[in-house]
């Protein structure tokens, strides 16, 4: 090789270092997404966990479900008032025959009007159990609600980072087909004037396919996470900011954790709730074997009862009282069914509370993994950029090869990408902490948007008489 080729081949590695260069420092920034400021106008973590907490499906479905189960205690107190019947007849009789040895054929339109009230006095204290069972059941649907909300607020945060994280990766693997690229034109360069074979040159250009693969396969998650966010967020995203980890309302140990979760968890809270749901049951039948006494009052008033232009008016109050003997036995089988529900619901407890530890354990441990490795990642980063930054300082004297500096590159872009991975799974997996120890709500975490409030409903229809409207009015 003649010293022209030479000096060609030197000031085309000495470009293709250059051109490299700045592709690489957007890589580095690309790696910092999740600790820039946050732009003017764009969309938060909180503001879009605000957005799926006032508009998510699921959440207002179990919302709605909550409301249905309001009607049960109205339903149940009904067993404490009155109840009132109104009835009229009218009709066309025609009477022929003798009375007194006189013929009579007489045609009457015998009708009237009457009205019936009946009042339970004592049911075996069923309606107070009715009662009692059925506020059981709203206060189970509440924690049942409000574990759908914080799962709601958990795949939302999951979702809203797997945007960014996506997004970034998709950064990282263009700007690497970018370098490339240019790393293989240069090589064709240089193998052109004699100073690589071509074997540097096949093993950049196998490098750059595997990059544009890498890209496509990028393109395709950042779509499939564009979709779950659409489906948590109820929107496109837009101009997403970082987001920040939930350190603020992470206990300060596991111990701490574990015990907030096994007294304030839902799901604890909701299984209590149907023992009592089940105990009221058991209450609710052994109620049936007591006397019923009841109290009937009516007033009626009739024309043409015997005879054509009678009238008269009927009143009375009549007390009553009933008290069963046997019934086949079937009331008896299904208080000891009941009382078995019980005994299953109060196991379901244990259950649940060894689930909800469990929880708790698993979500620390992925939180103090995801800890480790972002400083892990970090160094990880740091050491690659010198490794870098000297196999092309050696491949610019000859002491490294192309393939070398196609490793170094890779190692880089690996770890950049671990790093991008740590930083996502540290801010997801501290909302899994908050959410094991059953505190990833709206009101506890104080994200900003009108809180629902389940009392409400409730206090407006456990004591209406009437009313076939919904309290918003459909």
């Amino acid at each position: 090789m003649d010293v022209s080729k030479r000096n060609s081949a030197t000031r085309a590695g000495h470009s293709l270092i250059a051109s490299v260069a700045p592709a690489l420092g957007r890589l580095a920034l690309v790696g910092l997404t999740f600790s820039m400021a946050v732009p003017a106008g764009a969309e938060t973590l909180e503001s879009a966990l605000a957005r799926a907490y006032r508009a998510n499906p699921v959440l207002n479905a179990s919302r709605a479900r909550l409301r249905s189960d309001d009607e049960g205690v109205a339903q149940a107190l009904s067993g404490y008032r009155p109840t009132a019947t109104l009835s009229a007849d009218i009709g066309l009789q025609q009477f022929q025959g003798s009375l007194q040895r006189q013929q009579i054929n007489n045609v009457t339109r015998p009708g009237g009007a009457g009205l019936t009230i009946n009042q339970t006095l004592f049911n075996g204290f069923q309606t107070d159990n009715q009662t009692r069972q059925a506020e059981s059941q709203v206060l189970n649907t509440r924690e049942i609600l409000r574990s759908t909300e914080m799962s709601t607020l958990f795949l939302g945060a999951q979702a809203y980072m797997n945007v960014l994280r996506d997004t970034a990766n998709l950064e990282l693997q263009r700007n690497n087909v970018e370098v490339l690229e240019e790393q293989l034109r240069q090589t064709r360069d240089r193998f052109n004037v004699g100073e690589v074979t071509r074997t540097d040159v096949a093993q950049a250009e196998a490098r750059l396919a595997g990059a544009r693969s890498s890209v496509s396969a990028a393109e395709s998650n950042l779509r499939a996470s564009i979709g779950d966010y659409r489906r948590r967020i109820g929107v496109e995203p837009r101009q997403l900011a970082p987001g920040r980890p939930l350190d603020r309302y992470v206990p300060s140990n596991l111990d701490a954790a574990v015990t907030i979760g096994l007294k304030e968890h839902p799901q604890v809270l909701a299984s209590l709730h149907a023992v009592d749901t089940a105990e009221a049951r058991v209450k609710v039948l052994e109620g049936q074997l007591y006397p019923r006494v009841g109290l009937q009052g009516s007033v009626a008033q009739r024309y043409d009862s015997q005879f054509p232009g009678d009238n008269g008016v009927t009143a009375a109050i009549v007390g009553s009282i009933s008290i069963p003997l046997y019934e086949g036995g079937l009331t008896y089988s299904q208080i000891r069914q009941a009382k078995e529900r019980v005994g299953e619901a109060r196991i379901n407890v244990e259950d649940i509370r060894d689930q909800v530890r469990s929880g708790i354990v698993t979500a620390w441990g992925q939180l103090e993994a995801s800890k480790a490795q972002v400083i892990a990642s970090q160094a990880q980063v740091q050491a690659n950029e010198v490794a870098l930054n000297g196999v092309r300082e050696e491949a610019r004297v000859g002491q490294r090869t192309t393939l070398d500096v196609l490793n170094a590159q890779q190692e880089l872009l690996n770890s950049r990408v671990n790093l991008i991975i740590a930083q996502r799974d540290r801010v997801v997996n501290s909302y899994g902490v908050v959410q094991a120890v059953g505190r990833l709500t709206v009101r506890f975490t104080a994200i900003p948007t009108e809180i629902y409030s389940p009392k409400e409903h409730f206090d407006q229809v456990k004591d209406l008489w009437f009313g076939v409207r919904t309290p918003d009015g459909r």
